[in-house]
């Protein structure tokens, strides 16, 4: 397959797995806690990845990964998952997904200083753009009852922004799924107590979809996704297959509205298809 093909088919694959993330955390953490969700998650997926490394032996990192590891670990095993949870303790699924049009900016500009990548001055133009409108949109909003949920899911955009930055450097020299996979290894040993300390007394009242979704932001999100999303980094350039992540709010607003009945306004469905012309003038000019 044509590289840049490949690049851009991987990338679309891990933001249509992670479209599904937030609606699925909604569901999550409406039975669980969002501590107890973000350490089992990573714990979950920390032993598959276990599993994993020792069915297809790989190479360990050298010294000078670990830290470019613990960036990865720090940004989207906890960070991300953690911050994005306590957000949908105060806002709907369909509010927080339009927030991730704002990964694609800060992707490529921690891409810029953490991955080498150098897009031309029209790239900007197009992924600012692409960002306004998404910015534009959230504060039009009524902010008076989720300014504490806009608030951590600012902040995990800039953890998240980082976290897929520095993975997709690492994935040139180690590989998509290994860089993950690693990441997951190395927060084990943290997430794994800490998943047994925040454990509720009981599970008799969890619901099923609960345990589904907590299934698939384990399995999918954190796992899976990031094997297509790491090398499509790797193949294409963190800021520019990293614009795909505009098209996540797109998917993740029609999810929330099958999965979770919330209501999808015209403009939020407006502003969505105006950003996916913006990716469209990102890749154009990205290299």
């Amino acid at each position: 397959m044509d590289i840049e093909k490949s690049d851009w088919i991987n990338g679309f694959i891990g933001v249509a797995i992670f479209s599904a993330s937030l609606p699925a955390t909604r569901i999550a953490v409406a039975d669980f806690d969002p501590v107890f969700l973000t350490v089992t998650r990573a714990t979950i997926a920390g032993l598959l990845a276990i599993a994993l490394l020792v069915i297809i032996p790989q190479k360990r990192p050298a010294k000078d990964d670990l830290f470019s590891l613990f960036i990865v670990s720090i940004g989207v095993v906890i960070g991300f998952p953690l911050l994005t949870a306590l957000a949908l303790q105060h806002i709907t699924s369909a509010h927080s997904v339009v927030f991730i049009g704002l990964l694609p900016l800060a992707t490529a500009i921690f891409g810029v200083f953490r991955a080498d990548d150098n897009p031309r001055p029209a790239f900007w133009l197009f992924a600012v753009s692409g960002s306004a409108l998404v910015a534009g949109f959230a504060l039009t909003q009524d902010l008076t009852t989720s300014w504490l949920g806009d608030l951590f899911m600012f902040a995990a955009i800039i953890a998240c922004g980082l976290g897929y930055a520095e993975g997709g450097k690492l994935s040139r020299t180690l590989g998509g799924w290994q860089v993950i996979s690693w990441a997951l290894v190395f927060s084990l040993p943290i997430m794994l107590p800490l998943a047994i300390y925040f454990a509720p007394t009981s599970f008799a009242n969890i619901r099923p979809p609960a345990w589904i979704a907590l299934g698939y932001v384990s399995l999918f999100s954190m796992l899976i996704g990031f094997v297509f999303w790491y090398r499509g980094l790797a193949q294409g350039g963190v800021a520019t297959v990293g614009q795909l992540q505009l098209i996540q709010p797109f998917l993740g607003l029609a999810l929330s509205a099958i999965l979770l009945n919330e209501v999808v306004t015209m403009t939020m469905g407006i502003i969505c298809i105006a950003v996916i012309f913006c990716v469209a003038g990102a890749k154009k000019f990205a290299k």
